[in-house]
């Protein structure tokens, strides 16, 4: 992230008008944040694959992906301003992204489907299993479930994150898991 970009906590006002419309794009929210720095750290995930960022918002998690050697990267979001969103980010950092606005229209095969902050509805855990019937590796990233218990995702990982620009979340959302489905 550039030095310039604000680090600071935002008012309180503008936080809270921001909780109850949520442009959930304008946030690196602390998931996708330390799912991130996971596949930067660990190119070897995506590397020369093919790779969905579902739920993309930003496509912060799906640049990272290509910047870490992702043959395609395909970020998909139901919200078109989201999708306008990673589009500009990715010109910003000069990758090239397949911007879809359905995960059932991609075509062919998946290598590794990544996913933060998802979870926060659990009219969305469905998901789960559509993603281990369509790709041969899952990575997820959530700091909102507690007590995960989905086979066959495991944690692998706990770390300590933080959104941009800083909510003030309290400490439990700052709590990030990593899952990974332990069929790859």
């Amino acid at each position: 992230m550039n030095e310039d970009y604000p680090q600071g906590q935002l008012p309180q006002e503008a936080a809270l008008q921001l909780m109850e419309q949520p442009y959930y794009w304008a946030f690196c929210w602390a998931s996708g944040l330390v799912l991130s720095q996971y596949i930067v750290d660990n190119p070897e995930l995506v590397r020369g694959k093919r790779v969905v960022d579902f739920g993309c918002g930003s496509g912060v998690v799906a640049i990272a992906a290509a910047k870490a050697g992702a043959a395609e990267v395909i970020a998909c979001d139901i919200d078109p301003v989201a999708q306008i969103a990673t589009r500009e980010n990715a010109e910003l950092n000069e990758v090239e992204l397949v911007i879809s606005d359905d995960f059932d229209n991609i075509d062919g095969h998946v290598d590794i489907i990544i996913v933060a902050d998802v979870l926060y509805d659990r009219d969305n855990f469905p998901w789960l299993q559509r993603f281990v019937e369509r790709a041969d590796d899952v990575l997820i990233a959530d700091s909102r479930v507690k007590n995960f218990d989905h086979p066959p995702y495991q944690q692998i990982a706990r770390c300590d994150g933080c959104t941009m620009p800083d909510l003030d979340e309290s400490a439990e959302f700052r709590d990030v898991r990593l899952y990974r489905t332990m069929t790859a």
